[in-house]
């Protein structure tokens, strides 16, 4: 038995999740969790870094890094004194980090994800792995999604096709076959569109329960116009985020419609809703688990069921892991893989050369010389 913390910023950028994760061959137990919001000095930086690129200049990224490595380690460090666990007892810190720009498809590929693990092993003293996608991209993959090989693990059942539905800021699905297969992509805009549409017209950093979304109406002509973006008839493996998914994108689509803000928020809903439900059921799945924040949206929820009227749609609570630990236990699993040179990617899903050991180790505290 080991114990390893798995920790997650994405790309909804509402601040560090850890999931202390209990490992035992083949059994996987969640003994403990904790969030902690992002400082608002933080918050406000990293959400001009990732909106407007442009603007994040290198003394801006080599601060975020340190100050997000900090912010992972305190959250470590409130998760170990939570649960009663000495820094000793644990054999990994899984770290993703935060992404704050993913071009897998440019000339020169490339990810970045800051919150230096270096800072992270000082502070907790326990070893950190960390950068896990770039091995995937380097060997050709999108480097996204990482997590279908923890649901295969956590959620698989033989004889019976389900998915796993992540909805943070991006959507991205994880589709196991009965025969034990796995395919996975990234499908397109989770809550990130949502999050700055009701950051901009109400000032919050959400839609709470789906209630902005619920007060408004589906224009269909926008919804049909946004539904045209080229990425959704990509064929997968693929891969996206805010750098595609974000205000300007919106804006553009925009342009020339007149239409409440209260209703393109309820459209922006029903795109995530339709964009998801249209990729699961082309594969035919008849159960379905949600997990990350989009789990506790009613409003979106009740649009995928509608949406997905031959599935049983459910949170992943219902299998054992409540929806916002899926991923930092997620995290904890590939860092185990890791330390055990194991493959963490899965090829069919990312479209990577073939299986590969994700990710680096940063020493924690130093035992003997």
């Amino acid at each position: 038995m080991a114990l390893y913390i798995g920790m997650m910023s994405g790309t909804s950028m509402d601040g560090v999740d850890a999931v202390l994760l209990e490992i035992a061959g083949a059994a996987m137990k969640v003994r403990g969790a904790r969030h902690e919001d992002y400082p608002a000095a933080i918050l406000n930086k990293l959400r001009g870094a990732v909106e407007y690129p442009g603007s994040a200049n290198l003394d801006l990224l080599g601060s975020l890094d340190v100050e997000i490595g900090e912010a992972f380690a305190r959250c470590a460090l409130g998760l170990l004194q939570e649960t009663g666990v000495a820094a000793r007892e644990v054999r990994a810190i899984g770290s993703h980090g935060q992404t704050v720009l993913h071009r897998p498809r440019s000339p020169t590929r490339f990810t970045m994800q800051i919150g230096d693990p270096n800072v992270i092993a000082e502070r907790v003293g326990v070893d950190v792995v960390a950068d896990f996608r770039r091995r995937d991209l380097a060997a050709g993959g999108e480097a996204a999604p990482l997590m279908p090989i923890f649901h295969r693990e956590a959620f698989a059942c033989a004889g019976e096709s389900r998915a796993v539905v992540n909805i943070g800021g991006i959507g991205n699905i994880t589709l196991l076959a009965a025969d034990g297969g796995v395919r996975g992509y990234d499908t397109g805009p989770g809550n990130c569109l949502m999050d700055s549409w009701i950051l901009r017209n109400r000032g919050e950093p959400f839609d709470r329960d789906g209630c902005f979304s619920a007060s408004g109406k589906v224009h269909d002509a926008l919804l049909q116009k946004l539904l045209q973006e080229t990425y959704f008839a990509l064929p997968a493996p693929k891969s996206t985020g805010r750098e595609l998914f974000n205000l300007a994108w919106l804006d553009a689509k925009l342009h020339g419609v007149s239409v409440s803000s209260a209703d393109v928020q309820a459209t922006l809903c029903e795109l995530t809703a339709t964009s998801i439900a249209r990729e699961l059921s082309a594969a035919g799945a008849k159960r379905v688990f949600i997990c990350g924040g989009g789990a506790f949206n009613p409003e979106l929820m009740k649009r995928l069921g509608i949406a997905l009227p031959g599935a049983t749609v459910a949170s992943t609570a219902i299998a054992g892991i409540a929806p916002e630990h899926v991923e930092g236990a997620g995290f904890a699993l590939l860092a185990h893989l890791t330390l055990a040179r194991r493959p963490g990617n899965i090829p069919e899903v990312t479209g990577a050369a073939g299986l590969r050991v994700l990710g680096a180790v940063y020493a924690g505290a130093v035992t003997h010389l």
